[in-house]
């Protein structure tokens, strides 16, 4: 499964911030990264810098090999940059992890930085080496990628979308819940059974296009396990026979095992 993170990093301690020093409040951004000849080629956008100072700058680097012209427009420059990559360095060892920089930019203190890796276990690699090397990575946030074809609202239709909001917002999934499924029912002038069908549709889609890239099995329970848990929860006639547990009350049919996933997700979900 693939991960994203978005981190910082000090100017100096990142190739491409040591190479593009910039002064006071100029920004500088890696708009992509083409691989030429074996090797990242940056396209790089400057704003707000004296052109042939930073260009001069540039070029005494002993990395580099040129930086290119290729547009102006008002204050941004944009350049192409021809570099030697240093083995052991930041930037090699992303490369060597087969992470992917989705985003670069910098100002003279402090690089952001976007990177895909592979695997979990990349990212703890990566991890570990920067950890070795003392450098002063601050990560701001990890997560998953959405499938690409899941759409702006992670494949959720809108009816599916507008109840989902609309049961979160009242309290339905909420410990103790605020709102039953009948009233739910009401509320859209639907069947019970078709808010049931309708939220569990619209957790499998937000589940298979966020967290689900690997891991199918689980998350289908959780889909599954979610409708018969909320139908008993909501049932006059099965409300005697549930259990309680040291997490809250499930169905009698649950195994410790399902009874772990459910109220893993539950708990995440309340977050």
């Amino acid at each position: 499964m693939s991960v994203i993170v978005e981190l910082t990093v000090p100017s100096d301690s990142f190739e491409l911030g040591q190479i593009l020093r910039v002064e006071g409040t100029t920004q500088i951004s890696a708009e992509t990264m083409v691989p030429l000849g074996g090797k990242p080629t940056p396209f790089v956008r400057v704003r707000n810098d004296e052109r042939e100072l930073f260009e001069q700058a540039v070029r005494e680097h002993p990395s580099v090999n040129e930086i290119s012209l290729v547009n102006t427009h008002e204050d941004e420059t944009l350049y192409s940059l021809d570099w030697e990559l240093t083995d052991g360095s930041l930037f090699q060892r992303i490369l060597d992890l087969d992470a992917v920089l989705l985003d670069a930019s910098g100002t003279a203190d402090t690089w952001k930085l976007e990177l895909r890796f592979p695997t979990h276990d990349t990212l703890s690699t990566f991890q570990e080496y920067y950890t070795e090397e003392h450098i002063q990575v601050s990560i701001k946030r990890i997560y998953n990628p959405t499938r690409p074809d899941a759409g702006p609202w992670y494949g959720l239709t809108p009816p599916q979308r507008e109840m989902l909001t609309y049961a979160v917002e009242s309290g339905y999934y909420s410990l103790p819940r605020q709102i039953s499924t009948q009233e739910l029912a009401d509320s859209f002038d639907i069947s019970d059974q078709a808010v049931t069908e309708r939220l569990r549709r619209g957790i499998n889609s937000l589940v298979m296009n966020t967290l689900l890239v690997g891991d199918r099995e689980d998350w289908y329970r959780v889909a599954s396990l979610l409708t018969v848990v909320d139908h008993y929860a909501d049932s006059p006639y099965r409300a005697g026979s549930r259990t309680e547990t040291r997490h809250g009350y499930v169905c009698p049919e649950m195994s410790v095992s399902d009874e772990a996933l459910y109220f893993y997700y539950r708990a995440t979900a309340d977050r």
